[in-house]
């Protein structure tokens, strides 16, 4: 059995944007599913009703758990080899109801001496199996994962995120077994790094929900640091050095992007950047992708910059040898509910893929994305796109404007094929028939433009390797 402190990634970054803050309407919940290895091949799969366990049985924690009967078909992000248990990171079942999980965040020592963890509990490698299956809002999401947590408990502390047309709310686990969850407003935008991010709680709202004796919890025990109010973070979180270099530079340069008078009010150290937050602007699906790449670009902290050695190693950025996937889960507004679910997916570090807008109206997904296995394989997406990341991190500046024309291409290709599946979805269309073709063929697309990049990386570098020798040298 791996041990407990050996089960927490803390390494994942978390987007969050409502309906009226996006650019075309829809919610979004992104997040870039990191880990301790540098690889750990993913893969991009449909669980169907008849594939859902009705018994469950955790790998790291032992939890035996029996299951509905009436499971939905759902999209999911499992890792390669299984040993270690599915860990399906995000997902969008036939409800059109979102989940990522998880965003592994931070405790105190005041709360785990109260409520400890549980080792046979709930976890990460769970989630998503647990709770995606059996929801038909974000709302029910927040509720089915409470109820779990409330009886079985968890062994780590995670934010979850949940989202449907409509909504999009955040949780957040509490010791073993409390929570407090907070409905995004749809005007707003969250950027969430791996440390407790809800600050101010009203308990009255309708757009909060927790465990039942959370306030109770909090008094009881004289957990309160503040005079006013519940600031979850004050009473909950860690507010360590460490975040102030690992997490709290992470959501400054998210929330510098989308609101830019943050980079000159406040450090990238600051301990208090707000929760909830308003953009300037709306966000594009193109706007978080960015961001969850990120590497502190045009600041003096970006590894890849100018800055001094101290400045460029200082903070830990958002994109990261460590990302394995990136989602970005769009539940549209402005089509037909069959065809509102899109799965957005790279594989690998983020500095040289693209995102690609899968249908998740599907029984299956293009093999490209579905088969990774521990195997080197540069047929496999997962595969193909850690390698052009290695390459370009060999000298990002040289290959920089290759990857930023391979990106504009790609996504201009994946746009339009989007637009034409849209315009043919009618009343006489097989859609899953329809969107199945279209995932394909968006994965066709995809590996070729990364084969494409992959190859115009290998002509170029070549020529500049070390080891080369003319006479006009």
């Amino acid at each position: 059995m791996i041990k407990l402190e050996d089960r927490i990634k803390g390494s994942c970054t978390t987007i969050l944007v409502g309906k009226a803050a996006s650019l075309d309407g829809s919610t979004l919940i992104a997040r870039n599913d990191d880990g301790h290895e540098a690889l750990d091949p993913q893969r991009f799969v449909v669980v169907t009703p008849e594939q859902q366990p009705r018994h469950y049985e955790a790998v790291l924690s032992g939890l035996k758990l029996d299951l509905p009967d009436n499971p939905l078909r759902y999209t999911s992000i499992p890792n390669a080899n299984l040993s270690n248990g599915i860990w399906p990171a995000a997902g969008i079942n036939s409800k059109n109801v979102a989940m990522s999980a998880t965003e592994t965040i931070t405790t105190n020592p005041r709360v785990l001496g109260l409520d400890p963890y549980v080792a046979a509990g709930l976890g990460e490698e769970d989630l998503v199996t647990l709770v995606l299956p059996y929801i038909n809002s974000a709302r029910e999401g927040v509720l089915r994962l409470g109820e779990l947590l409330s009886q079985h408990g968890t062994y780590e502390p995670n934010g979850i995120a949940f989202s449907d047309n409509n909504e999009v709310w955040w949780l957040e686990t509490i010791g073993g077994h409390h929570w407090a969850a907070v409905r995004i407003p749809d005007d707003a935008y969250v950027v969430a790094p791996n440390r407790m991010n809800i600050d101010k709680f009203d308990f009255t709202s309708a757009d909060t929900l927790a465990s039942d004796d959370l306030q109770s919890f909090i008094d009881d025990n004289q957990l309160n640091p503040d005079f006013t109010g519940y600031n979850l973070r004050h009473i909950f979180g860690s507010s360590s050095i460490k975040d102030t270099v690992y997490n709290n530079p992470r959501t400054w340069f998210g929330q510098k992007f989308f609101t830019p008078e943050i980079g000159t009010e406040y450090e990238p150290t600051e301990q208090d950047l707000a929760f909830i937050m308003h953009a300037n602007r709306k966000i594009s699906v193109e706007d978080v992708k960015y961001v969850l790449s990120s590497h502190f670009e045009n600041t003096q902290y970006d590894p890849y910059g100018h800055g001094s050695v101290s400045d460029r190693k200082r903070f830990r950025p958002i994109g990261i040898n460590r990302n394995h996937n990136v989602h970005v889960l769009q539940i549209r507004n402005n089509v037909p509910a069959d065809i509102a679910g899109i799965q957005w997916i790279a594989f690998g570090a983020n500095t040289f893929n693209t995102i690609v807008p899968f249908y998740t109206n599907v029984e299956d997904t293009p093999a490209s994305y579905r088969d990774a296995s521990d195997t080197f394989d540069p047929t496999n997406m997962y595969w193909l796109s850690a390698t052009t990341a290695l390459l370009g991190d060999t000298n990002y500046e040289f290959y920089m404007d290759m990857r930023d024309g391979y990106v504009l291409e790609a996504m201009a290709e994946y746009h339009a094929i989007q637009h034409e599946v849209d315009a043919r979805v009618t009343g006489s269309v097989d859609v899953p028939v329809l969107l199945a073709d279209a995932n394909d063929r968006l994965a066709k697309m995809a590996v070729k433009k990364q084969t494409e990049l992959l190859g115009k990386m290998v002509r170029s570098g070549s020529e500049h390797m070390t080891l080369r020798f003319n006479f006009n040298d």
